[in-house]
């Protein structure tokens, strides 16, 4: 069994500024994941062509189930809300999507807490200080029917905002105490090792580093596991010819 994530930036390149819905579905296909989180996907958005990327992905792995969950509805950068879940057909979207091969049991969200608030942040990378409107995060919770028997697959992208990330995280995994193990979360949850394990108590299955694209200096990137499961055969953070991340994948003997 093969569980990857994989920030997709849109499906965008940065070798060429472009998104190609069919240059995104083939990388989709050489991961080869049973189990797959994605985050930053498109839904009828006019920069990805107004495609439904999560179909695309779907489409291209064979998955049996799909869900996507916007975080927000309307264009990132530009004039956007927070997604309800109640948007009408055609909405241009934003958000998460988890995909299986494997049967889904069920499928639940859960809405983070997002400040409430604009503020100023320094960017150390561009010494600058930019004003920040920081975007709703969510998480989609399955219960997957594997080859293992029933796991739990949570798939999330949390705030870049120091803090607060870690904040989200503590209340996702005290939501997360409800549902069934083993639970496996995955995402870009965007803080590096250790400090994701030292918030949850949980296992990283996969080391990594994920970001940026072309030489990559940390881990962005995670897969988290409560409880047990199989044997971890094999890991890689491939580079793929989309985003500015690369994806994480994990191989589990069954």
């Amino acid at each position: 069994m093969r569980l990857a994530t994989f920030n997709i930036l849109h499906g965008r390149s940065p070798a060429d500024d472009r998104v190609d819905v069919d240059r995104f579905a083939d990388a989709v296909r050489e991961l080869d994941a049973d189990v797959l989180a994605l985050q930053e996907v498109d839904r009828e958005q006019p920069r990805s062509h107004h495609a439904d990327l999560t179909a695309v992905a779907a489409e291209a792995m064979g998955a049996v189930a799909h869900r996507f969950v916007a975080a927000i509805a309307g264009t990132p950068g530009a004039t956007w809300m927070a997604a309800t879940g109640r948007e009408q057909p055609g909405t241009a979207e934003y958000g998460i999507a988890l995909l299986s091969r494997y049967p889904v049991r069920s499928c639940q969200v859960i809405r983070l807490p997002a400040i409430p608030f604009t503020f100023p942040m320094w960017l150390p990378g561009p010494r600058k200080v930019i004003k920040v409107h920081e975007e709703p995060r969510a998480a989609v919770v399955t219960v997957v029917q594997t080859p293992h028997g029933e796991l739990t697959v949570v798939n999330t992208h949390l705030s870049f905002v120091p803090g607060w990330n870690r904040l989200q995280l503590r209340r996702l995994r005290r939501d997360l105490t409800a549902f069934p193990g083993p639970l496996v979360l995955m995402g870009d949850l965007n803080m590096t090792p250790p400090t994701p394990a030292a918030v949850t108590g949980w296992a990283p299955l996969a080391e990594g580093l994920t970001f940026p694209l072309e030489e990559p200096d940390r881990q962005l990137d995670h897969v988290l596991l409560r409880g047990s499961l199989g044997r971890v055969t094999a890991t890689s953070a491939p580079r793929l010819p989309l985003s500015d991340h690369r994806a994480l994948t994990v191989d589990v003997e069954a």
